[in-house]
């Protein structure tokens, strides 16, 4: 069953349709949407074999997102989502040869991400030389050739930088990390300095550990979780069953967000009777809806009011012989909380004080608590800061390092702690590199290279002339769209390592390849035989992924093959590495890993483990904090907030139900109640009658920056919906063209996509929405 470029139909602004919100996520619904797709598009066979592999200790782990996995697997381990993703990539749709012909780039880039997915998965390189405006078929020799005489031929390693996406697995990622330092370069941005780069850095500088302190049945012994910026129904369904579990366990549940979340409310478990035909399980016993940025500022409000309860009862309420063993900082936090302003505190947050008082009481009645968290935290301004008073209000209380208790950054996609793990960083440690160097008998850089931002800031300036990406579509995920686009175009070659099409193939240097590869569901043979591969979830585990459907086309690659054909091609014997054999034998990797990657020795002993292993976790397993002092470090951050001007509104950034990152797979949002459409800016009613606008207006989203860069989303209908006072939110990753490239979180880096200051005006008279938004960058 294999078909060729199917027709696309893409609803008109017209077909748009609004209804009310849903109160409840997953369900019968939640099957549909699953199966009905999975069979039309894949096949019942593909169907069978995919969906009820994934996640199981024998099948492939889930490319849609890092949710950890019970010890106890049921039959139907996936989630809706879940069932998309593997959709769409095991699709046995293919792109033909002649489509290249048919297409030029230009074409393409008028196209919507929707559309170039759509046209199935890649099974040939093609290359665009420079002058040219079409890809046209290569072999795959001359595709490696072409790309090591090109970097070969720069005059520093450094005019070169090598993305990597979540989705690449243990194993590609330390080699691919291998291959670039070979080379002679650190420039190694990936997706995680888009996500949870403030995670990494607060807990870091906090904990010694940018991960989870937690483990996956911990959520089942917590009395207490507290869920801030996050959308668990659309973006990580099957936490829904682990909450569920933790609420037939006693915990209560806060939900912290600016927009009221189906999943947050009632979760109707589809495999459970009372999901079907009854009432579900009532998630949230709180709803907190907080103003966009005001994070930091209830943490600070919850730790004081947890300070001001020891003093009222002296050695009553802190973890004294915790917080004195294990923890520095307490008292320049009591002298810091004891001047904090409430009204600022309100002001900062748009709750009531008795919102705050219940949230304190919940945590001091609690003796384990989790505080989880996901976007909504790290891509603030002050990301970094709130993150450190997440730290500050556990440590208080000596919630981490016992059972239910702890931190859980929830990262969204399925790789991309691993890939950290495994060397995917623009500055990684002098530890590992020195033992990488070991190894492999060469000098690794020691120089820090560019991480996301930083390297499109480098290709404006024309500091970095070659782009390679291992997965993903950082035009589409980065934020300042048009100037990202502008730089991309700057470039002299891009190369991308892809299983489908996305605008990253569009937006392209003057020499541009694509690199077709297997998907993590298709079975990987190579000359030892049948291979697997590993990931590390959100909470550190580390397992086996094993490809079982047959790949859609003969010749496909996998991307351990061709990062070492590229190694082979570019840099030869300049490391030790036995590239031909790492293709051979993932083993091979696995073994050098274990000599490398502290936390995995004995690789391929322990990852053949019924269920894989978890990596050592300091915090967690026994109060060890590798900061300077060897203690958590209790911080003081100044209190600070957005401002919003008047006749603006701050806003967020975020996903619809039918998408995975950047990638569209249809039109509808349900649970927002949003039915064939994407251009919407949903906006409270109180904010809409103050602004003198209406409901189903159209309106152009002007971004309000001081660079002088006209930022403006064109003919955009207005929802009004139930968000915050004073907040907005619009759709990823169309949105991100009004969120400026230097707007980043102190610290990290990561783009500030949760605040942004913008103004609503009625629209400008247009015959159709544009498929790109109007932008004028403020420098190419």
């Amino acid at each position: 069953m294999v078909r060729e470029n199917p027709p696309v139909k893409e609803p008109e602004e017209s077909e748009i349709e609004v209804g009310k919100p849903k109160n409840w996520a997953a369900g019968m619904p939640g099957v549909l949407h699953s199966m009905i797709p999975a069979i039309e598009h894949m096949g019942v066979e593909r169907t069978r074999k995919t969906l009820l592999s994934m996640n199981h200790k024998d099948g492939f782990d889930c490319m849609s997102c890092a949710w950890p996995d019970p010890d106890h697997r049921r039959a139907f381990e996936f989630c809706e989502n879940g069932a998309k993703a593997v959709t769409w990539e095991a699709t046995p749709v293919v792109v033909s040869s002649s489509f290249w012909a048919e297409h030029s780039v230009s074409d393409l880039l008028a196209r919507s991400e929707y559309w170039l997915g759509m046209q199935g998965r890649l099974t040939e390189p093609v290359y665009k030389p420079a002058g040219e405006d079409h890809y046209r078929p290569v072999s795959w020799d001359k595709a490696f050739s072409i790309v090591g005489n090109k970097l070969n031929s720069l005059q520093s390693p450094n005019e070169a930088a090598f993305y990597t996406s979540g989705r690449a697995s243990n194993e590609a990622a330390f080699a691919y990390q291998l291959f670039v330092r070979g080379y002679g370069t650190n420039n190694l941005p990936d997706c995680s300095n888009m996500c949870h780069e403030s995670s990494g850095w607060a807990m870091g500088q906090t904990i010694g550990i940018g991960k989870a302190t937690i483990v996956y049945d911990d959520f089942g012994k917590a009395d207490l979780i507290i869920i801030i910026g996050q959308n668990p129904g659309t973006n990580h369904p099957r936490m829904l069953t682990a909450l569920e579990e933790a609420k037939d366990n006693g915990a209560e549940i806060v939900a912290v967000n600016p927009m009221p979340e189906a999943g947050l409310k009632r979760y109707k478990n589809p495999q459970r009777v009372k999901g079907i035909i009854g009432h579900g399980t009532e998630i949230a016993d709180q709803f907190m809806q907080i103003r966009l940025g005001g994070d930091m500022a209830l943490l600070q409000a919850v730790s004081k009011r947890v300070l001001d309860a020891e003093a009222e009862n002296p050695g009553t309420v802190l973890d004294h012989q915790f917080l004195q063993e294990h923890c520095e900082g307490l008292e320049e936090l009591k002298l810091h909380l004891a001047e904090l302003d409430e009204d600022a505190v309100l002001e900062a947050t748009g709750l009531r004080v008795e919102e705050i008082d219940e949230l304190a009481a919940r945590y001091l009645k609690a003796e384990r608590v989790i505080i989880t968290w996901a976007m909504g935290l790290t891509q603030q301004k002050k990301g970094v800061a709130a993150i450190k008073e997440v730290i500050n209000l556990l440590l208080l209380r000596g919630n981490i390092g016992k059972p239910g208790a702890g931190a859980s950054p929830i990262r969204g996609h399925s790789n991309v702690q691993g890939d950290r793990t495994m060397g995917i960083w623009e500055q990684m440690p002098p530890s590992f590199m020195d033992a990488l160097g070991k190894e492999f008998g060469f000098e690794p850089p020691i120089h820090h290279g560019a991480d996301a931002v930083k390297t499109i800031q480098s290709m404006r300036e024309g500091g970095i002339k070659f782009f390679m990406a291992l997965g993903g579509n950082l035009v589409g995920a980065i934020a300042d769209t048009n100037a990202a686009e502008a730089a991309m175009h700057g470039t002299e070659m891009t190369v991308q390592i892809s299983t489908k099409l996305n605008r990253s193939h569009a937006v392209v240097g003057k020499e541009a390849l694509i690199l077709p590869t297997m998907g993590r569901s298709e079975i990987d043979r190579q000359a030892s035989g049948e291979q697997f591969v590993s990931v590390e979830d959100t909470v550190c585990a580390v397992h086996p992924s094993f490809g079982k459907v047959e790949p859609v086309a003969p010749g496909l690659l996998s991307e351990v093959a061709i990062v070492s054909r590229l190694a082979r091609a570019t840099i030869g014997d300049k490391t030790s590495a036995d590239w031909a054999g790492f293709e051979k034998d993932y083993d091979l990797i696995r073994e050098h890993i274990s000599h490398v990657v502290e936390g995995c020795e004995a690789y391929n002993t322990k990852i053949r483990k019924d269920g894989g292993f978890v990596l050592p976790n300091g915090p967690r397993d026994s109060r060890t904090f590798h900061t300077p002092t060897g203690k958590a470090v209790i911080t003081v951050n100044k209190l600070e907030f957005l401002d919003r001007p008047a006749g603006t509104l701050i806003l967020q950034t975020l996903r619809s139900h039918d998408q995975f990152n950047t990638t569209i797979y249809g039109f509808n949002d349900r649970y927002r109640g949003i039915k064939n459409g994407r251009h919407v800016v949903f906006v409270n009613a109180e904010d809409l009658a103050e602004l003198g606008l209406k409901d189903g207006q159209r309106v152009d989203v002007h971004g309000v920056h001081d660079d002088g860069a006209q930022r403006v989303l064109r003919n955009y209908r207005v929802v009004s919906y139930p968000s915050a006072k004073g907040c907005a939110a619009a759709y990823y990753p169309e949105a991100n063209v009004l969120v400026p490239l230097d707007n980043v979180a102190d610290g990290s880096n990561t783009p500030v996509s949760k605040a942004v200051i913008v103004r609503l005006e009625p629209a400008q008279e247009q015959e159709s929405h544009p498929t790109v938004p109007d932008v004028t960058p403020a420098r190419v």
